[in-house]
């Protein structure tokens, strides 16, 4: 039953138009884009949760930015090392100086600018996800649309209004209509996922960023 099914399908993707084709050509291509995102992006973040977490650990325990910037070294994915490193460099480069004004200010400056360099880091590819999710049904509606039109064109052609002259068009419809589902769905809730996730840091990088200006100067 299942080969028959498939054969069926593989038939009626080979008999399609050439819109048809192209619109599954398109949803195809979208949906291994998708994966390809999700799987990246997933392993991505999750990373940067658990050497973010790491990290905060040491950052409770040593309370020390010397120390604690040698540590970060081993979190280079974490996003929450990587905005220390920013302000521990940026600290580095002044301290030293004796007529140094707004050194706090600078650093902050500092924290704040990788901070929103983080976040572009961490949502670069998601909007896509997004994209999918929003244009794909539309896109298989396309292809449903247009195999309806053939179906009341071979209607015409026939001058019938049999199974036999019926069914390719809206079988072609049908299965631009699976596609365009089958692109979004996943797209929809990998974005949703990652989303959430990417928030998270965020709000951790916000809440934890005036923490790091101060272990600057509470040595």
């Amino acid at each position: 039953m299942f080969e028959h099914a498939g054969g069926g399908i593989v038939t009626l993707i080979a008999g399609a138009g050439p819109v048809v084709l192209l619109v599954l050509l398109v949803l195809v291509v979208f949906s291994i884009i998708s994966w390809a995102i999700i799987a990246w992006k997933f392993g991505f973040v999750r990373k940067s949760i658990r050497e973010s977490q790491d990290f905060l650990e040491s950052f409770f325990d040593l309370q020390n930015a010397d120390k604690l910037f040698a540590v970060s070294e081993n979190y280079r994915n974490g996003s929450l090392p990587r905005v220390f490193r920013a302000g521990y460099i940026e600290f580095s480069g002044i301290r030293d100086r004796a007529a140094a004004s707004n050194i706090k200010e600078r650093i902050r400056l500092s924290v704040k600018r990788e901070v929103n360099a983080e976040s572009k880091r961490l949502t670069r590819m998601v909007p896509f996800l997004a994209t999918v999710g929003n244009t794909a049904p539309f896109i298989g509606l396309f292809g449903t649309v247009w195999g309806i039109m053939s179906a009341f064109q071979n209607i015409g052609l026939m001058k019938s209004a049999s199974l036999a002259a019926v069914a390719p068009g809206i079988s072609e419809a049908l299965v631009a209509t699976a596609t365009g589902l089958v692109a979004a769905i996943p797209a929809v809730m990998g974005y949703n996922y990652l989303t959430h996730q990417i928030g998270q840091i965020e709000r951790d990088m916000e809440d934890f960023a005036p923490d790091f200006v101060d272990s600057f100067f509470n040595q």
